[in-house]
């Protein structure tokens, strides 16, 4: 896998009638609250990626070839609510659950046992494999190892 731009938002709408949200072929979709921290980390891989809307209200995206996950853990100590609800609605979508190949988890350990605990629960839930956790942003040897692992995981 080469390395891409990042980009965005998806590049093409849905056909008339659909309900869902613009559709991407992007390899890693990811979802980043307005802190921007998991933004933040997608943009340093410089693959090509889509993110999810920050509002639920918003229509969710429809992914249209394999991928992988990056999500943030919500909750703090308890837990309680640690999967974003955008990425609930997301995988709602029969087709989006069905082309995840796995689950790339963003933390804070401050948080301890509960660390990355949203990945966990995707993974467990969609029988794929958590691939990497990385904390708040990520550091530059979590960028090399994201990539580089990435790059081994599609060939």
């Amino acid at each position: 896998m080469s390395a891409l731009a990042v980009d965005d938002q998806a590049t093409s709408v849905p056909p008339v009638g659909e309900t869902e949200g613009p559709v991407t072929g992007a390899p890693l979709i990811y979802f980043s609250s307005v802190s921007d921290n998991t933004h933040r980390f997608v943009k340093k891989l410089g693959i090509r990626a889509a993110r999810m809307p920050v509002l639920t209200k918003e229509p969710t995206l429809r992914a249209t070839r394999p991928y992988v996950l990056v999500l943030p853990t919500y909750g703090g100590i308890t837990g309680k609510g640690a999967v974003p609800r955008q990425v609930v609605k997301f995988l709602n979508n029969e087709q989006n659950r069905d082309l995840l190949r796995g689950v790339i988890g963003a933390g804070n350990t401050n948080f301890g046992e509960t660390y990355c605990l949203a990945a966990d629960i995707v993974a467990a839930k969609c029988d794929v494999p958590v691939l990497y956790r990385f904390e708040v942003m990520g550091t530059s040897e979590d960028v090399d190892r994201v990539t580089k692992g990435l790059e081994e995981f599609w060939t």
